[in-house]
């Protein structure tokens, strides 16, 4: 089995060598896709490969990463970023995947490590994501009777594990990307409907939530999205009414949530909304619903440090020092859980 290493890249200059470094061992091709540069991202490039492309950026991952899958030549195509990292015991894994896997798998999924807590979409430290493509997809028949054409890939949870090592906060590009995508007719499906919500309530300023309002507030309305896209979708216009100051909005969309069943993030808005108004004993109770009591629909962050700090605020502020000193060290110590 072969393998083509495809990424896409703008400005990684100061990361780029370590990261092809560690994939040397398992490429037998490298291909990169400069979406445009303005370092030395494509002479450090050249150190590793020939295979170097200009793509005009437009505002689309997916067209730059169709692009450079085009230029594959190899049985699998691997797809990585600039600002991941393979250490030797993986590279070793990945060896053994190379040589040992069954022709019929058509991706293999490796572990995502993320060392990155803040201003990231994730919600655990250790994720399953699809890495390794079969570049050349066959069709077979299946089943001895009412056959059909196998339409599901065949998928392999492997073992590899992929430090990803990021630097810096990308939300702003990426808001801005998807509000791009709103502006030009693009419907959101499901998977990017999450996305969106996720990079608003972890990363988001006021602004950004605000020209958010439109959009969501139309998929709250639209009944061609799903349940959970409708509890997004209150959850970013709760925070953004609340941030507003529009209160008949902002309980009209709490109320309908809470008579479903609450959330995470619903609690915590109500919590906060509270807290604003000095009525701290109110608020102490919505933020420990939103941290103990209920689940997240959009982040786990929002049962997280920031909460457990305002709770312990809380606690202070209604005479239970020993809760707040509590709330407090819990605070301290909270980290992303290892999985989901």
């Amino acid at each position: 089995m072969t393998i083509s290493v495809c990424m896409i890249v703008k400005n990684e200059e100061p990361r780029l060598r370590a990261c092809l470094d560690s994939l040397k061992p398992i490429a037998d091709e490298i291909i990169i896709v400069d979406t445009g540069s303005t370092d030395g991202t494509k002479a450090a490039a050249a150190e590793y490969t020939d295979k170097i492309y200009d793509f005009e950026w437009i505002d689309d991952f997916s067209a730059a990463r169709n692009f450079a899958f085009s230029k594959a030549t190899m049985d699998y195509i691997y797809t990585a970023d600039a600002d991941e990292v393979i250490d030797e015991k993986n590279i070793r894994l990945f060896r053994q995947v190379k040589q040992l896997l069954p022709p019929e798998v058509e991706i293999v999924q490796m572990h995502y490590l993320n060392f990155m807590e803040e201003n990231t979409t994730y919600n655990s430290k250790r994720e399953l994501r699809p890495k390794l493509f079969r570049r050349i997809r066959t069709f077979e028949w299946i089943n001895p009777v009412h056959e059909t054409v196998r339409l599901d890939p065949v998928i392999y949870n492997s073992d590899i594990e992929i430090q990803h090592l990021a630097e810096g906060n990308h939300s702003k590009r990426d808001i801005a990307t998807f509000r791009k995508a709103i502006k030009k007719g693009m419907r959101l499906d499901k998977v990017l409907h999450s996305m969106y919500a996720k990079e608003l309530f972890i990363a988001g300023d006021t602004e950004d939530l605000m020209q958010a309002v439109p959009f969501f507030e139309q998929s709250l309305c639209d009944e061609k999205r799903s349940d959970d896209e409708h509890r997004e979708a209150r959850c970013v216009l709760a925070r953004a009414y609340r941030l507003s100051g529009n209160t008949e909005g902002f309980f009209r969309l709490c109320l309908r949530e809470a008579l479903i069943m609450p959330c995470a993030e619903i609690c915590s808005e109500i919590g906060h909304y509270f807290y604003d108004c000095k009525n701290y004993a109110e608020a102490l109770d919505w933020l420990n619903d939103a941290i103990f009591e209920t689940e997240a629909v959009i982040t786990i962050f929002v049962r997280g440090t920031d909460n457990l700090y305002l709770l312990a605020d809380c606690c202070e502020k209604t005479g239970d020092s020993e809760s707040a000193a509590k709330y407090r060290r819990m605070a301290a110590e909270w980290e992303l859980p290892e999985t989901v």
